[in-house]
């Protein structure tokens, strides 16, 4: 009989979504956080990109259970599948944090970064890594770097091995100063699918979003420094129906409020509240009840409940995954270029 594997209904990779690091935002926690110096967060905006960097410490990884280092989440919020101008803001930011993370890593003429492409090829989501590995082969075939070693090993289910294996096999055999490790990631903010970049010295363990963990890839198992870059590609369907819920509930709750003023006399058609904007959710709660004053935490937490017994546990990916993918494995490849071009010289 096989033992029951316990879910994370809560699944993300992203650092600045993970619960503990949710609390630390609370005025309370900041303060406590100031006093420990353990866990440092910095939120600001450059143009279109809001830029989200955790410092953790050895205080900090006990106080929160996240790793010693440091997280960098570059998010463009707006950032749609043609949207060229959200994109190059997008890779200019890579480029500078790429700098920034690796500030204390030397690369001379004769040094060597290996960058492996982590995923499944045939699984569009999935693809990201060996996508971006394609594309980084093409462009060195043009213009040859000679500090670049890419690979992209496939996944446990198809080549039978564990994919840290073949990552040792190869350190060990080139001795890189570096090793940079692309991968798709699993968000639990549907805004968040295929509109953020999340860079961490941290290393990465492949497949943990999705409840799927396998061997880590890291610094403290090969020796050497490992970056872990990574765009989130999928979502937990439970996270879907909670926004869906919230923007119901947030939609409605504007309307009512908005009712009797002369301003409302001025609305043609259909439309959404801004997401910043503060609601009393009091007005819904005659006609959805006690749940609709409920906090989004609260009520993904209920779905995650009411849904946990249910066999069938759905990922999401957008429909134009496939584009999505291609634009970051272009992004990815040009910024590691463009990075290395300076971080060589």
């Amino acid at each position: 009989m096989m033992a029951e594997i316990e879910v994370n209904w809560s699944r993300t990779d992203l650092i600045d979504e993970a619960e503990e690091v949710v609390q630390h935002r609370t005025k309370h926690q900041k303060e406590k956080l100031e006093d420990t110096s353990g866990v440092v967060i910095e939120e600001f905006n450059e143009n279109r990109v809001k830029v989200t960097k955790v410092t953790v410490d050895e205080k900090g990884q006990e106080e929160i259970g996240k790793k010693e280092g440091m997280y960098i989440t570059l998010s463009v919020p707006t950032l749609y599948v043609d949207d060229e101008n959200g994109f190059e803001q997008l890779e200019k930011s890579f480029v500078k944090y790429l700098d920034e993370i690796h500030k204390d890593v030397v690369i001379d003429q004769d040094s060597k970064v290996l960058v492996i492409g982590l995923g499944n090829k045939t699984i569009t989501p999935d693809a990201v890594g060996p996508f971006a590995i394609d594309a980084m082969q093409a462009e060195n075939s043009e213009n040859p770097n000679d500090h670049f070693i890419m690979y992209a090993p496939g996944v446990t289910g198809q080549t039978g091995f564990e994919t840290s294996d073949f990552i040792h096999a190869l350190v060990q055999k080139i001795n890189p100063a570096l090793v940079l490790v692309i991968d798709a990631l699993a968000t639990r903010g549907s805004e968040r699918l295929c509109k953020t970049i999340q860079i961490t010295d941290t290393g990465i363990h492949p497949g943990s979003g999705v409840g799927n963990q396998r061997t880590e890839v890291s610094k403290e198992v090969f020796g050497v420094p490992v970056t872990a870059i990574g765009i989130p590609t999928v979502v937990d369907a439970t996270v879907i129906i909670a926004d869906a819920v919230e923007k119901v509930f947030r939609s409605i709750a504007a309307r009512v409020q908005e009712k009797g003023k002369p301003s409302s006399k001025l609305s043609v058609s259909s439309w959404t509240p801004d997401p910043n904007t503060r609601l009393d959710m009091n007005l819904v709660k005659p006609i959805f009840g006690e749940w609709s004053t409920w906090s989004s935490n609260d009520r993904l937490q209920l779905f995650q409940e009411v849904l946990h017994s249910n066999p069938e546990r759905l990922i999401v990916t957008p429909k134009e995954v496939d584009v999505w993918i291609t634009k970051y494995s272009l992004l990815v490849s040009n910024s590691l270029f463009k990075w290395m071009n300076k971080k060589a010289k």
